[in-house]
């Protein structure tokens, strides 16, 4: 059963098995590798993506139950949203890992938070496990993206 969606601005058609995980079909059929595989079981964040405007772990959803979904990955955002430049600023990579499941998190935050408070923030990220503890950085990034939107207040 052929699944249609749409990924990263474009409509597509998933060959795979109705049960594959979502995760599975983006990197295996789609080769979108920028989303992450971590623990499997939707706990760690590094599979995050945005589906239908909601940061949503990947590697747990089946492809069938996303028809007609708007998807965005890390690869739709293209590599120069506000958010990747903060986190190159406050250099919050180590082991990168986590990090494209972060940013879509941090991504989906400012999309309906336009001035988050730090709690907010803790709220929107718990969850993103970062074996690396980069959390203070996080943080420190998702602030300059917020002055970066904001012309430079915060």
């Amino acid at each position: 059963m052929a699944v249609k969606l749409n990924i990263n601005g474009k409509d597509v058609t998933l060959q795979s098995s109705p049960d594959t995980p979502l995760l599975w079909a983006l990197r295996d059929e789609l080769n979108l590798t920028g989303t992450k595989f971590g623990c499997g079981v939707a706990q760690c964040g590094a599979c995050t993506v945005k589906i239908d405007g909601e940061a949503q772990r990947s590697c747990q959803i089946a492809i069938s139950d996303l028809a007609g979904s708007k998807i965005t990955t890390i690869e739709g955002l293209g590599g120069k949203h506000r958010v990747q430049l903060a986190w190159i600023k406050h250099d919050v990579p180590q082991c990168g890992y986590c990090q494209s499941g972060q940013i879509m998190t941090a991504v989906t935050l400012l999309e309906k938070t336009r001035r988050p408070t730090d709690k907010q923030i803790t709220d929107a990220m718990d969850g993103n496990i970062c074996r690396c503890g980069t959390y203070v950085r996080v943080r420190a990034a998702i602030k300059t993206a917020v002055a970066d939107m904001r012309g430079g207040k915060v």
